[in-house]
Formats: C-alpha cells, structure tokens, sequence
C-alpha cells in the first residue's frame, strides 16, 4: 500500500522505544536490515541447513556444489534421489556419517508427509512447525529456527538458545555474563511481535576488539 511503512521500520521503532540501551543501539545499526532468504521448500532450506552445520561457507558452498552436481537434471536432488544414493557418494560430497544420517532422516520424513511443502508450511504456526521438524532427527530447535527466520520470513522468532543472541544481550547490558536460554526466552517476550529483528540487532552489538568474532549464523 503506497506510504506505508516497511514493517522494518516498526520494528526498528518498537525495539528503540524498551529502554535507552536499545535505543542508542538502534540509533547505532539504523533500520533493522534483515533480508530472508527467497523461499524454498522446507525440505531444501533443511538439508542446506545440515550441509553448513558446524561448516565456515566456503566449506558448506562446496558440499552443497557436490550435491548438485549428482543430480544435474534436478535443480535440488528429490528426497527420493537422496534416500537412493550411496553412502560412499554421500561421503564424497563431504557429509560425515551423521549427516548423512540426518538427511536420510529428512527425506523420508518428507515422503511421509511429516516435513510439510512450502504452502503447507506457510499456514503453520511457529510453535507447531518448532516441535514438529526439531522431532527429526539430528534436527534441532535452532535449525528450525533458522528456517523460519530465513526461509518463511517469520517476524517474531528469537533464537533464545543461540549463543550470538545471548551474548549480544549481554553485551548491551553490560552484564557479566549472558543470560541462561530459559531467561532469555523471557526477557524476549518484551520484544514481540518483533523478536526476529531484536536477534539481528544483537547479533550486531559491537563486540570488543579482542573478542571479535562472526556471531550472526550462516543459512545458506
């Protein structure tokens, strides 16, 4: 709708108006800048996500590059064409042993029906579609979350278990130590409905040089 604000801004203007350390931080970064990623089948968005588990990108984009190229007519590999090939295949790509595991795990539970498609995915809400894919195993609730912060765009998800989250918080307190996940995930509640921008601000609260490292995850 012409004039309207872009729901960035909002949210941008709820998380300045909690406290001054927002605000300032706010006034710091700009608008929030997270971008989702184009949509993709959940069952995709998954097996990307374990592809780049514990993986710098550069490491990831060359597994999932493997992949692709076992299938070349497909532009992804179907859950029955990852079910169907080899494990010395698999390896060769360079997923270890679990992984391997673990996306067997996605494929057929996405022939059964228990990973949705994208429509199906879209009119699920956040809490159904949490307990039902972390259930997958090697599938947790931050993978999870990470797909519908990326893939479906959802605008209130905080990653309360996710060490950049909690940290972040814990640098614009000033406190000596981050909260646990359990308060985090309370503390949170006072960012709704916009708790998927609170997490990309804190995955940028400027960490002290000594300490710097990349905290935002990588979905790729």
């Amino acid at each position: 709708m012409k004039g309207r604000k872009p729901a960035s801004v909002d949210a941008s203007k709820h998380l300045a108006s909690i406290d001054s350390d927002w605000a300032q931080l706010v006034a710091q970064l700009g608008p929030c800048g997270h971008e989702p990623k184009p949509a993709r089948e959940p069952y995709e968005a998954l097996v990307r996500a374990v592809a780049y588990q514990q993986l710098h990108v550069k490491a990831g984009d060359a597994i999932v590059a493997r992949l692709l190229a076992l299938h070349p007519r497909s532009a992804f590999p179907s859950p029955r064409q990852l079910l169907d090939a080899s494990f010395d295949a698999m390896r060769a790509c360079g997923f270890s042993a679990r992984k391997i595991e673990t996306i067997r795990s996605i494929a057929a539970a996405t022939l059964e029906g228990v990973v949705p498609d994208l429509a199906t995915a879209q009119s699920l809400a956040d809490d159904e579609l949490i307990a039902r894919l972390s259930a997958l195993k090697g599938i947790g609730r931050w993978t999870v979350e990470m797909f519908l912060i990326y893939s479906l765009a959802r605008p209130d998800i905080l990653p309360a278990d996710d060490f950049g989250v909690r940290e972040g918080y814990r640098l614009l307190k000033s406190f000596d130590a981050a909260p646990t996940p359990k308060a985090m995930a309370l503390i949170g509640q006072a960012w709704s409905p916009h708790r998927t921008a609170a997490a990309w601000y804190l995955w940028r609260v400027p960490r002290p040089l000594k300490a710097k490292r990349a905290t935002t995850p990588t979905v790729e």
